[in-house]
């Protein structure tokens, strides 16, 4: 039997509309059971950005200032204007001191010693590095663990530190002169000269030591002649003192043999031990003795005539005679030919 066609064309309408009504219903169902859609989620945290950007920049702001601070310590380590803890056993005093051989068993050491023990080193030291080419590590410019250093002023403080096994502290001695045909000169100056500014060095050792500067200076320099004058003028002594200074730095060892109070001597005193030496030195030294004199005499009638000649000068006096001018003529011809035939004898 053949269907009409609008029988299948209702089918099929009705058969669309069922389907149609089913999904739907599904549709629906998962829209209750499914999550919001990806659109409507929260939003993810961003990256990058300003907010990053300024925060790299201040990092970076941080590690350009903390390199810049570093950089001004290793600078003012260099220039002696930043304070260093030094090992003591790293420090070598390859100088020497200008003070008295038993300057540890002296009073003013020990008094030094009690007051460092119980309040600490109150003034640091000067050093230079052993490596004249030594320079602070950028990344750590206060470690100097294992650094070798030269001792130039604080001799008392750094045996003190070490014999109570204390860090000292250091700072480094201006590099200026470091290298100079003059440096030892320097260093001796520098020692000398914080010792006059504390005043503790006694007219021997005072003396003593500008007679070693003014000797070092002057076998030092090649540049320009060295005198008392001048040398007086660089040291801010007067000039008197540089030579007494060279006198006793030339008799050092005469003076503490023949003085052993020698380091407790007044000026004055001192003056005269010097004195004393020179005046007892060797005879070999001495000026050659005068010739020996000769005399002979003449009797002429009553009175007597005297002759004598010492180191080719011949002198003849007597007594009682009055000669005129013309009898002295004759007489001094007399002599004149009495030389002219026999000659003189040396």
């Amino acid at each position: 039997m053949k269907l009409k066609r609008s029988l299948l064309s209702d089918t099929k309408k009705s058969a669309d509309s069922g389907s149609s009504e089913e999904t739907n219903t599904v549709s629906s169902s998962l829209a209750v059971e499914s999550p919001e859609p990806a659109s409507s989620a929260a939003p993810k945290p961003r990256t990058g950005g300003a907010g990053s950007a300024w925060k790299a920049g201040a990092v970076e702001q941080n590690k350009a200032a903390l390199i810049r601070a570093r950089q001004k310590v290793v600078d003012d380590i260099l220039n002696g204007r930043h304070e260093l803890s030094l090992n003591p056993a790293l420090v070598t005093d390859s100088l020497g001191s200008d003070r008295r051989a038993d300057w540890q068993s002296q009073e003013p050491f020990q008094s030094l010693r009690n007051s460092i023990e119980g309040n600490g080193q109150d003034t640091p030291i000067q050093v230079w590095p052993s490596d004249p080419n030594w320079k602070p590590d950028p990344l750590d410019p206060e470690n100097v663990d294992g650094v070798q250093f030269d001792l130039i002023t604080g001799r008392r403080r750094h045996a003190i530190a070490e014999s109570l096994g204390r860090p000292l502290r250091a700072v480094l001695a201006s590099p200026e002169k470091r290298g100079s045909e003059d440096e030892t000169f320097e260093l001796l100056f520098m020692r000398f000269r914080e010792n006059e500014e504390r005043e503790n060095l006694g007219p021997f050792e005072r003396l003593l030591s500008i007679g070693e500067m003014f000797e070092n200076l002057k076998s030092s320099s090649r540049s320009s002649r060295v005198t008392a004058v001048s040398f007086a003028e660089r040291i801010g002594v007067h000039e008197s003192i540089v030579s007494r200074g060279r006198a006793v730095f030339r008799d050092r060892e005469q003076i503490l043999n023949k003085f052993k109070n020698a380091y407790d001597l007044s000026f004055p005193d001192l003056q005269k031990a010097v004195s004393s030496l020179t005046e007892t030195k060797d005879p070999k030294a001495k000026a050659h003795p005068k010739p020996k004199k000769l005399t002979v005499t003449r009797s002429i009638g009553s009175r007597k005539l005297s002759m004598s000649s010492q180191g080719g000068k011949l002198s003849v006096s007597a007594a009682g005679l009055n000669l005129d001018k013309q009898s002295l003529e004759g007489l001094g011809d007399v002599i004149a030919a009495y030389l002219q035939e026999h000659g003189s004898k040396k």
